[in-house]
């Protein structure tokens, strides 16, 4: 039995802020979602409290993806979808609002701190393992925002204004990434329009592409407030419009004048039944180990450390009798480990790296000394400075605890900069004269930050990014060495913001923003530019080091949906357990497009124990190389004379190599408009117009002249052929144009 066309309505808009409409009568049962990036937020329907944590449920807090990113571990990022999607089935949720995975096409996007890399291909890959392992738990994923929602700036009304190719390139890839990897249950539009059409409303995006390119057949809701017209929402392939509305009127009358189709209404029902089904529990609720989950979230977020910096073997820290240690900071006492919004969980727990590193001292015999250093209001304290300062001069190591506070970065609002506050900035220089010893600094913040204002003043840095609710033991254990970090920058590290890639079109003005800078977003800027970055993409140092040597690279024939396959051996050449992320990038040389230097097409994590070769492999898939040729409105791997390159960062190449690979040539489409050079390099009919020239005499007069002389030739290659058969002398004419071709 098929719901009626009243209760067909009725699914198209939630029951309230978290549930949809059951229908008894066709056994369709509601669904609740709850908010859930990296960790559950559990309200209450009756007493809502969007932003608020007062009237949440306790969860785990996991790390936020910006720091699961720079795991690059999608088997971790899995592991952690799983626990994340057994807490969910535990509560009675259906569908889980996340993984966040949208570009990070400028480190001021207020919300970067969800969000996972500056690359597609890395970001489609991690947001799909953590879809497989939500989804394994019987718990939908919905992956948002869909598309094109890089600022937190006027995100409700402002109008992404973008070329196809770099929407599709960029901004989409991942999400068609994470769809052919996980088939996620659930997407979330955006609020944004994308030229003028709000992603809601847009049939392109959510009807053509989504559903008939990329074979979607999940539920598409609304981000909650995102739906203007729910009219147009429901025909361009909106399916379910959050939160509650459904006292709207303009569905049902739309359908009775005949302006709303009902395939639309029943196709909505179909997705949600569906999704029911696909939800229903299949077995009794987990019992949620939270202390297990708590380990978990540790070891997360040791493995998301990205050593920055380790001049002069500064770490790993040694407590040891007798030592003494400074720990300056208020965020090692108040500990920060997620960002603020809709995705701020009311973890089951948490740990403050002073708490942590206090147990760790009291048990070595090490003398641990705190001073606050400075307040999370950014406004300067000579007192405090002072009161460090004293400290550190008694101590032979000094840990800085630095970083964003939360008021910072946040939903709704995108930062104005890139540096740490000012006062922590005075701080650790004023450190580094004083202390007789190393200064360290551990750096907490879930956007990207630069340290060339201060780095000369520190031995060491490890970026931990925001870490979720382990965050003091995860610190204490990447800083003491229990941990090695293995992390890589899942983004560009950049000297300026003036040197960002959108840094004169962000965040746009009067209602619109340009992407001018096309698909040279992140790194693919920074290095066709040739600009220094503090640290580039793929960076992260080790407490060991690691030998790559002997590549060899097998070519598939063009039919593989595997282009090449890439092998080499690593070797931990130094002296402790570690994890290498082993990156592959491709130059093409052949290509009909404007191209960035180099693109990641692959990557493997190994852990090796010190002196452990291992012979490494890493697969590129065919449809990894290719890109959007607007001419041929088709994703192309035109093939040809490629320069493969292996190494520890996008700027730490180790190995390179060159291939011929197998391709698909592009030929544009001949119209009166091509030029003639285009007409002639055409097989077919350029084969036709010589032989054409050639019976009439060839070309005659100031054409001839041009044509025949080397250095002139180019001027009349580049003329239109429409333009070019006016031409006296030129024995072609418009009719030829349509024989020829």
């Amino acid at each position: 039995m098929s719901p009626s066309t009243n209760d067909r309505l009725l699914l198209t808009t939630g029951a309230g802020y978290w549930t949809t409409h059951p229908i008894p009568e066709v056994g369709l049962r509601g669904l609740r979602l709850a908010d859930g990036p990296h960790g559950l937020r559990v309200q209450d329907d009756d007493d809502p409290d969007h932003l608020g944590l007062g009237r949440s449920a306790p969860a785990t807090c996991f790390p936020p993806a910006v720091a699961l990113a720079s795991s690059w571990d999608p088997e971790l990022i899995a592991e952690v979808g799983t626990a994340l999607g057994a807490e969910a089935r535990a509560a009675g949720v259906d569908v889980v609002l996340g993984p966040g995975m949208n570009i990070k096409r400028s480190p001021l996007c207020g919300r970067n701190f969800e969000y996972y890399s500056e690359d597609p291909l890395l970001a489609g890959a991690l947001a799909g393992a953590a879809v497989a392992g939500i989804q394994s738990q019987g718990v939908a994923a919905c992956i948002k925002h869909f598309a094109a929602n890089n600022q937190e700036t006027d995100r409700q009304r402002v109008s992404v204004d973008v070329d196809e190719r770099t929407l599709r390139e960029i901004y989409l890839r991942g999400f068609q990434i994470a769809i052919r990897d996980a088939s996620p249950w659930a997407i979330m539009t955006s609020y944004n329009r994308i030229n003028g059409t709000y992603a809601s409303e847009s049939r392109w995006l959510l009807t053509e592409v989504l559903r008939g390119e990329w074979g979607f057949d999940g539920v598409v809701v609304s981000d909650w407030g995102a739906v203007h017209n729910p009219v147009s929402s429901l025909a361009a392939g909106l399916d379910l419009r959050m939160p509650g509305r459904p006292d709207d009127p303009r569905p049902a009358a739309a359908l009775a004048a005949g302006e709303l189709d009902e395939t639309a209404l029943a196709r909505a029902a179909e997705a949600l039944g569906r999704l029911a089904d696909r939800t229903r529990p299949r077995s009794a609720p987990p019992v949620i180990d939270y202390e297990e989950h708590y380990s978990l979230a540790r070891r997360a977020a040791g493995e998301s450390a990205v050593l920055l910096a380790n001049n002069r073997q500064a770490l790993p820290l040694h407590f040891a009798q007798g030592s003494s240690v400074a720990v300056v900071g208020e965020l090692a006492r108040t500990p920060r480990f997620q960002g603020a919004g809709s995705s701020l969980v009311n973890s089951y727990r948490s740990t403050s790296i002073l708490e942590a590193l206090s147990q760790r001292a009291a048990s070595a015999g090490t003398d641990l000394q705190f001073a606050p250093g400075y307040t999370l209001d950014g406004m300067p304290s000579g007192l405090l400075l002072e009161e460090a300062a004293e400290l550190s001069r008694q101590a032979d190591t000094v840990l800085v605890v630095a970083g964003l506070p939360p008021a910072a970065e946040a939903e709704g609002r995108d930062r104005s900069a890139l540096s740490l506050p000012d006062d922590q900035i005075d701080l650790i220089r004023e450190l580094s004269a004083s202390t007789r010893g190393t200064v360290v600094v551990a750096l907490v913040n879930g956007s990207a930050i630069t340290t060339k204002e201060w780095r000369e003043s520190a031995d060491a840095v490890v970026e931990f990014w925001l870490t979720g609710e382990a965050h003091g033991d995860a610190v204490a254990d990447v800083l003491l060495g229990d941990v090695n970090p293995s992390g890589k920058l899942a983004e560009t590290i950049p000297l300026r913001l003036e040197d960002t890639p959108a840094y004169l079109n962000f965040p746009g003005e009067h209602g619109h923003v340009r992407y001018g800078e096309g698909v040279y977003v992140g790194y693919r800027y920074y290095d066709a530019r040739k600009l220094e970055v503090e640290h580039p993409f793929g960076h992260g140092l080790s407490y060991t080091t690691f030998d790559y040597s002997d590549p060899t690279i097998s070519l598939k024939p063009l039919e593989d949906p595997v282009a090449f396959t890439a092998e080499f051996t690593l070797t931990n050449s130094g002296k402790h357990h570690g994890a290498e992320v082993a990156q592959l990038y491709v130059e093409d040389h052949g290509s009909t497009l404007d191209l960035p230097p180099q693109e990641l097409r692959g990557w493997r994590k190994i852990r090796l124990a010190p002196g452990e070769s291992r012979r490494v492999t890493i697969t590129v898939n065919r449809e990894d190389l290719q890109h959007w040729h607007p001419s041929a409105n088709a994703w192309i791997h035109e093939g040809g004379r490629a320069t493969i390159s292996i190494g520890s960062s996008s700027r730490d190449i180790r190995l390179q190599t060159e291939a011929d690979i197998p391709g698909i040539m592009v030929r544009p489409e001949l119209t009166p408009f091509s030029t003639f050079g285009e007409w002639l390099e055409d097989p077919a009919a350029g084969e036709r117009i010589r032989a054409l020239l050639s019976e009439r005499g060839g070309m005659r007069g100031r054409a001839g002249d041009l044509y025949n002389d080397e250095g002139s030739r180019a001027s009349i290659l580049s003329l239109p052929m429409l333009a070019l058969v006016e031409f006296p002398g030129v024995p072609l004419s418009q009719e030829d144009l349509s024989l020829a071709h």
